[in-house]
């Protein structure tokens, strides 16, 4: 049974009433869901509460979930509009972030190098890349800024990231793109690269 098959039996589970079974599939998504929400709502612990709230109305919206699109790509959706709401209310912008924390680079296949940054102009130059990232970042719309978060933050095909934004592949393939492009931009100089360069 694959992911897909079991979140939907789990979905199932607590449509008929049982509660331990929504508790589950929050232990299994808490800390992704946690990980895209701090992306967007900086301050840890109103991530959290976000979080939470995003739960509270998956759990109490679950009756009507009929598996059109798999659990977490609506749960995911509910969290960014959940976070959407909260940073609208607050009066505050979607922020991004390029930091990857020594848990992360335990998991990626290249991990080494990212590991190995420890000489004081690697440092340096990884700080410069980060705040011109993340400045560059902040400069996109909104959907551009979100779409290149779920595909490269939190890994999600461009099918997903269509369903939890709720638009065609085509536009999220735009959408990603067009970011990339931009960010790319901005890089070239730190980076030494021409316009024709990809890395």
């Amino acid at each position: 049974m694959g992911d897909r098959e079991a979140d939907q039996a789990l979905v199932e589970r607590v449509q008929a009433g049982d509660k331990q079974a929504f508790g589950l599939l929050v232990e299994k998504y808490q800390r992704r869901l946690l990980r895209l929400v701090s992306r967007l709502v900086r301050d840890p612990a109103e991530a959290e509460d976000v979080a939470q709230e995003a739960f509270i109305k998956a759990y109490r919206a679950l009756p009507n979930f009929r598996g059109e699109s798999a659990f977490y790509t609506w749960l995911y959706r509910i969290g960014i509009n959940t976070a959407k709401n909260w940073l609208a209310s607050s009066g505050r912008r979607m922020a991004t972030s390029t930091e990857v924390d020594s848990e992360d680079a335990e998991n990626y296949e290249d991990g080494e190098w990212l590991r190995e940054t420890d000489t004081p102009e690697r440092l340096l130059m990884s700080k410069q890349l980060a705040a011109t990232v993340n400045k560059a970042m902040d400069g996109l719309p909104e959907d551009l800024r979100t779409a290149l978060a779920l595909r490269e933050i939190e890994g999600l095909s461009y099918e997903e990231i269509g369903q939890v934004m709720d638009c065609p592949i085509g536009t999220v393939r735009s959408r990603i793109f067009r970011a990339r492009e931009a960010i790319a931009r901005i890089l070239r100089p730190l980076l030494d690269t021409t316009p024709d360069k990809r890395w």
